[in-house]
């Protein structure tokens, strides 16, 4: 029996509005597809802003005067994280941003939400309010009174870009990924996680720049995560921890051995330094008798002062002997970016 297309019993006007809302319906297909894949993008990782949404614009950092508790005018610097579906959360720093001012004192924190399109958090105990529009974060008190302005700034690592020096082995400088094994390249000519150094380093000096993806949905280790590896055998974490405590496993800390002094992290999609002097562990007929130290600057600001390493860090793919060994660039599966690589030994 041939099988009857039910537009036989329609009348021609019933027809006609059943092809008008097919074709309304494709496009809304087609929309509907465009927002998931844009959503699994940021569950995976974005890697360029201009692919990141509105949240992303508004996450950062804000620097300006607010009204303390005493009810002076004082400086303070506020970070912004992103936490996906027009969520935030809000630390705020006393004197400055980490780094640059925060006396070190307890952070003030918390969430909000976007409402009519303005990221908007209340602190009901201080009858204070908080709202982000076009980069300028205000502060207001019983709904009227404005006791706070802070603006959004790009703070960038005096050591971004870093030359060479005389002597150095460039390991990555944007032209080949040749110097590692495994080493693989992005269109823009950013080096990608999850390589090794077909060259090994004893004491050295070290720079290396990296990026973190914008994650907004993820949450602690899945969070932009890799890792350098000094010898392949002791971690400075990678991770996207801004606005976090600054744990050992979390960025610039040195895993499962020791936290940085002081957060460092800069927003996603930023780009950011380290800056190691590493002195290699000593060794006298196979046995080592003295260990490795580290010292260790993040975006320019130094968070470990010659750091005794005892052992090697969590999941260290080389373990310690009497040889040199590689940099080694952690793959957690995330779409961590590498750029300005280079290495310096020391005699």
């Amino acid at each position: 029996m041939p099988v009857l297309d039910d537009s036989e019993f329609l009348t021609p006007g019933d027809a006609i509005m059943r092809r008008e809302a097919i074709f309304l319906l494709v496009p809304a297909l087609a929309l509907a597809i465009v927002f998931a894949a844009a959503a699994a993008d940021l569950k995976r990782g974005v890697t360029d802003p201009a692919d990141a949404g509105p949240d992303f614009k508004v996450q950062g950092e804000y620097v300006g005067e607010s009204q303390a508790k005493d009810g002076k005018k004082k400086k303070y610097g506020a970070q912004v994280i992103a936490l996906g579906d027009g969520k935030f959360h809000v630390v705020g720093y006393a004197g400055g941003l980490p780094g640059e001012g925060w006396d070190k004192s307890e952070k003030d924190q918390v969430d909000g939400k976007t409402v009519d399109g303005v990221p908007t958090f209340s602190i009901e105990k201080d009858h204070i309010i908080l709202k982000i529009k076009d980069g300028v974060l205000t502060v207001t008190k019983d709904g009227k009174e404005q006791v706070g302005l802070l603006k959004k700034v790009e703070r960038k690592s005096p050591t971004l870009g870093a030359k060479p020096p005389a002597g150095a082995v460039v390991l990555f400088d944007g032209t080949t990924p040749d110097a590692f094994k495994g080493g693989r390249m992005t269109e823009d000519k950013l080096l990608m996680e999850g390589v090794t150094s077909k060259d090994n380093f004893g004491s050295c000096t070290l720079h290396m720049e990296f990026m973190t993806p914008f994650k907004p949905h993820a949450r602690g280790q899945g969070r932009g995560n890799s890792g350098f590896y000094a010898q392949g055998r002791y971690e400075v974490q990678i991770l996207d921890s801004f606005g976090l405590e600054g744990k050992d496993n979390e960025c610039g800390g040195i895993y499962s051995i020791g936290p940085p002094a002081v957060n460092m992290c800069f927003p996603p999609l930023s780009w950011q330094t380290y800056d190691v002097d590493f002195t290699a562990a000593e060794w006298k007929e196979g046995k080592k008798v003295k260990n490795a130290r580290m010292t260790v600057r993040h975006n320019g600001v130094l968070i470990h002062d010659d750091v005794e390493l005892p052992k090697t860090t969590t999941a260290a793919p080389v373990k310690e002997n009497d040889q040199p060994g590689p940099v080694y660039l952690q793959n957690h599966g995330n779409p961590v970016r590498f750029r300005n690589i280079w290495v310096k030994e020391k005699k």
